[in-house]
Formats: C-alpha cells, structure tokens, sequence
C-alpha cells in the first residue's frame, strides 16, 4: 500500500523526480535610492549593457552618464562636494533601450 506522499506503491518503489529551481527576478528595480554624503550607488545586470543616465545640468555625481557590459558593477562613485540635498532623476537602459526611470534622493548630513 503506497503512502500520500507518493513512497511505496504496491511494493515497487517509484521514482520521485527533483528540479533544481533557479531564481529569476524580473523586473526588480528600485524606484528611489536614497544616500547620504559619501554613499554611492551601485547598479548591477547580467542580463545585458547597462547605461545609467542623469540629466547633465543636475547631476549629484562627477558623471551623468555610466556604463558597464552585463556582469561588471556600475558605481556612481561619491556624491560630488557641495551637492545640495534633493531629488535627482535618472534613466536606466538595457541594451540601450529605456526600461525605467528612478530617483536619487541626497540627505542632508
């Protein structure tokens, strides 16, 4: 007699097959990354290149504009001195295509 759990059935033993499972996370990108005087951020994607694109008259960083191939860290790099605190709006491309907007929110110290 064979359990629930599908073990023994009739005396012949069954073969219970294992997946291995891969996590996918899909379209995970946070909205707004909030840093403080000496933070900087880092985007990541193996899934392709990678641009990172802030307006070139209100940029927090040295650059407004980073790139990186799939699997190489992108880092802003420190927020550049004198920054004043506020919003500061960018565009994420994958393969140089937009796929999200988002936000760097500087404290004030």
């Amino acid at each position: 007699m064979g359990d629930s759990a599908g073990g023994v059935a009739g005396g012949n033993f069954e073969r219970i097959r294992r997946v291995a499972e891969k996590l996918v996370m899909v379209g995970v990108l946070p909205e707004v990354i909030v840093l403080d005087s000496g933070d900087q951020a880092v985007w990541y994607s193996n899934s392709g290149n990678l641009k990172i694109e802030f307006d070139s008259q209100r940029c927090p960083f040295s650059s407004n504009v980073f790139q990186a191939p799939p699997g190489v860290r992108l880092v802003s790099g420190p927020v550049r001195p004198g920054q004043n605190p506020g919003a500061y709006k960018y565009r994420l491309s994958l393969n140089d295509m937009v796929v999200a907007q988002g936000e760097v929110l500087l404290r004030e110290k």
